[in-house]
This record gives C-alpha cells, structure tokens and sequence, in this order.
C-alpha cells in the first residue's frame, strides 16, 4: 500500500513531461519550467552581471524550449540540452551587448550610456552584520572578476564552479572534447584569480 502511495506522488521523469508535452499536454511544460528556471535564471545571472537582464534573457531561454521542445530528439539528457540552449542565448546576449557598447566608456562614478550593461554593485550601507555586508562585498568581486573574463573562461567558469556541471556534461554542452574542457577550466581559474588577487577569500562567498 505504501509503495502505492509513493508511486502516486513521485515527480515525473524529464522524459515523461516530454512525452506528455509533444503529446499535448502544456501543464507538462509548466512542470519542465518550475523543474529548470532556477537554474537557468542562476546561470544567466553569473553571464549577465545584471538580474534585469538575466530575467529577460531566462525568459527568451524558455520561449525558445516552448518553441523547439517538440523536435529534441533525446538524444542527449533534456538538462543538457536545456544548459545549451542556455549558453547559446546568453552568449547572443552577450555579443548583442558589447556591440552597442563599442567606443563607449563608464564614467568614474560607474553610470553607464548603455542600459544592458550589467549594475555595478556597491556594498550597502543599511542595516547588516558586518559578514553579510563583506559577503555582499565579495560577491560583486566575483562578479566583477567573471564579467572581465573572455567569453570561453567565463562560461567554463559558470558551468563547472558555478552549475556544478560534470566534465562530461560540459563538453557535450559546448561540444568540445573532454580534455579541452579541462585545460580551458585550468586557464579560466587561474585567470579568475589573477583579477581576484587577494581582494577576497572563497569563504567570503560560499
């Protein structure tokens, strides 16, 4: 009887929503949406610097799942294929960005010509303990640090350190070869480092 029960109110599979989905089903999407859009906002926010942008770049992410769900194929896991989709709109994104802010500068104060560039994050000086106000610190430094690093080091960055994505799941993500993957995560870090120096230490933000 208790197996039963728990049977009755186990989640679905990835690839029973799938089905259900191509077979009409759109509650089956809303459950892939709910199941993803943390992490796809999470991944989105670390690329973008910005949570305005990030919001909007998650919502294009899940407009194109809706749009292309019923052509995957299952070749690869659906988690997978949703972080690809991902990096591919971030990285547009990304380029769509640094076009416009071509031959502009920021001035000293940090405001900014173009309004998709990420906010710059200062340290709030409301009410808090002084641990939250460094780990707030902290956490604009990395994200300063990340935006700084190329495209290839800081995707790498966000899926291996930031998504906890395996080496194996990396690679089909970006479809490059294992060893690749981890020769590039070696460079990113050490680079990420570099611009970090001594500023912060892992403890201020984990």
């Amino acid at each position: 009887m208790l197996a039963l029960l728990f049977g009755m109110v186990s989640r679905p599979s990835d690839e029973e929503l799938v089905r259900r989905f191509k077979e009409g089903d759109r509650d089956a999407y809303s459950e892939l949406v709910r199941r993803y859009q943390n992490r796809v906002f999470s991944m989105c926010l670390r690329w973008m610097g910005s949570r305005s942008i990030a919001e909007e770049v998650a919502q294009d992410v899940f407009l194109a799942l809706f749009k292309a769900l019923p052509r995957f194929r299952g070749d690869a896991r659906l988690s997978t294929w949703v972080y690809r989709v991902t990096v591919n709109h971030c990285k547009n994104r990304d380029l769509y960005r640094r076009r416009r802010a071509h031959g502009r500068h920021e001035s000293i104060d940090g405001s900014r010509d173009d309004d998709d560039a990420p906010v710059r994050q200062y340290a709030d000086d409301g009410p808090g303990t002084e641990s939250l106000t460094n780990q707030s610190e902290a956490s604009a430094l990395l994200q300063e640090a990340l935006s700084a690093l190329d495209e290839d080091q800081r995707q790498i960055i966000v899926l291996r350190d930031v998504e906890d994505l395996s080496y194996e799941e990396i690679a089909t993500i970006l479809e490059l070869p294992k060893g690749t993957v981890k020769s590039r995560l070696h460079r990113a870090r050490h680079e990420l480092a570099r611009r970090l120096g001594r500023r912060i230490s892992i403890a201020d933000v984990v």
